[in-house]
């Protein structure tokens, strides 16, 4: 077999990412695949022509422009919204994102932590640790789980595991959906479906949980319509990405007592600025968008995969509607 042979089976990819150095991060867990594919960053290309995919997050606006030929834009994640809102995205090509199970129990853990956190306002208790102060919270009825409803915006395979998880610890939750789902029979869990879903699960929500896909219809979803169709001193938990909330409204609403605190993950800028003065507020708990993450391993693997499937004419497994924006 001559090297033209050999190489010409190989699927040619390139890395498209303007926030990090997606190679450093990622090379070696491809090196298994290298009689499969090759991966390079955009300096290296020799061959404009001949990228066919891409490994990218955060894409520049002209990122793909320079490669006519390609037909498949790999999420590093289960986020895609930097990706189908490139303008230089080209029109036929399709968009993949990481599909891992270990990732939805981590942020199951993750969210559900978050819900024990303001149920019980554990704050509390730190802030007496710092102090060596020993002190007890004065309830007139001891906090029951099942008058605590947990609300869910989105509900993929993250939210779905946040559901189960969430709703085994004795939660009621109601998750927000477009159509309520066949079969679907979680214990604890119910839907609003249709027209006002969102609005009419937050009214039920002493906690409400986002962890929507970032589509022009979401953004700027948790704004002051939504705090305040909200039971009053209600808590939200946003682990979604920083463009659903308008962040002048969630303070408004801070400040007038009708939401009681807040989990934020994600931000309009990250890292949030050391100054911002969200870091000394006491009624908010900042996370630096670590909620949680998917195996590079299993990502390298799907990535191979969706990239040969692409070589070969198929359409990926993990392909999304780019319509939607998931």
């Amino acid at each position: 077999m001559t090297h033209a042979d050999t190489t010409s089976k190989i699927v040619e990819g390139v890395y498209l990412g303007e926030r990090y150095d997606l190679g450093s991060f990622y090379s070696r867990f491809f090196e298994p695949y290298s009689d499969r594919i090759r991966l390079r960053s955009p300096k290296d290309i020799d061959d404009p022509e001949a990228i066919r995919f891409a490994l990218t997050w955060y894409p520049a606006a002209d990122a793909f422009a320079p490669y006519p030929n390609l037909k498949l834009a790999c999420s590093i994640a289960a986020g895609v919204d930097s990706i189908v809102g490139c303008p230089s995205l080209p029109p036929d090509a399709y968009v993949t994102r990481v599909q891992d199970d270990n990732q939805a129990d981590l942020m199951a853990g993750f969210a559900a932590w978050h819900v024990i956190w303001h149920h019980r306002n554990m704050g509390f208790y730190l802030k007496n640790q710092a102090q060596g102060i020993w002190k007890h919270q004065n309830f007139d009825v001891a906090p029951s789980p099942r008058n605590f409803t947990v609300g869910l915006l989105g509900y993929g395979l993250m939210g779905k595991a946040m559901g189960r998880a969430i709703a085994a610890m004795g939660f009621p939750v109601v998750a927000a959906v477009r159509d309520a789902p066949e079969g679907e029979d979680t214990p604890g869990v119910r839907f609003e479906a249709g027209d006002g879903a969102v609005m009419r699960t937050a009214a039920q929500s002493q906690a409400l949980i986002n962890v929507l896909p970032l589509t022009p219809a979401t953004k700027g979803i948790l704004n002051a319509g939504l705090f305040a169709a909200m039971p009053r001193g209600a808590r939200l938990i946003q682990l979604g990405r920083g463009e659903h909330l308008v962040d002048a409204d969630l303070d408004a609403a801070l400040s007038s007592g009708q939401i009681g605190g807040a989990s934020l993950d994600v931000f309009h800028t990250e890292p949030l600025p050391s100054d911002h003065p969200w870091w000394s507020d006491e009624r908010i708990l900042i996370t630096p968008h670590q909620a949680s993450d998917s195996s590079r391993r299993l990502m390298a693997e799907q990535v191979v995969q969706a990239a040969c499937d692409v070589a070969a004419g198929r359409k990926p497994r993990n392909t999304v509607d780019r319509t939607k924006g998931y």
